[in-house]
């Protein structure tokens, strides 16, 4: 009897939550940046560098909904321990991508000129969603990385 290999798919995955916590490493050096935390401390952002986060934040919020989702949804995955966190966290992951691409479309600078005047309270906002996704998304990168 030959025995199934498993090193692609795990090979896959492994590569799949590198790139998705890459991306949120520079997704969160960005919102640092965006929101004057240290180390970063701009008296205000720039145009450019709102703009560069948002792309950034979509680039991060659309590959783990996506990619990471659609791998699960499509049937990809069967590790039942994977697909009932998935299905539990779900909602969270969801709701924090709305957040993000009203966000991104309240301010990419390609597209709108208005004043800042409520980018502090919006990026405490979307601090918290970022949060929250985060939590979530580790519990998902835990179930998938288990044996």
């Amino acid at each position: 009897m030959n025995a199934v290999d498993h090193t692609k798919p795990r090979q896959k995955t492994e590569e799949m939550i590198n790139k998705l916590l890459a991306e949120r490493q520079e997704m969160l050096v960005r919102f640092c940046r965006v929101a004057g935390l240290d180390p970063y401390t701009p008296s205000e952002p720039s145009r450019e560098m709102l703009e560069e986060f948002c792309q950034v934040l979509v680039d991060y919020s659309a590959f783990g909904h996506f990619e990471i989702y659609s791998r699960i949804l499509s049937g990809e995955e069967r590790r039942k321990r994977v697909l009932e966190v998935a299905s539990r966290i779900y909602p969270k992951i969801a709701e924090a991508t709305e957040f993000a691409v009203a966000f991104n479309d309240k301010y990419d600078a390609l597209t709108h000129t208005e004043p800042l005047d409520h980018l502090n309270d919006d990026l405490c906002k979307l601090g918290e969603e970022i949060a929250v996704r985060i939590d979530v998304e580790d519990q998902l990168v835990s179930a998938l990385m288990a044996a």
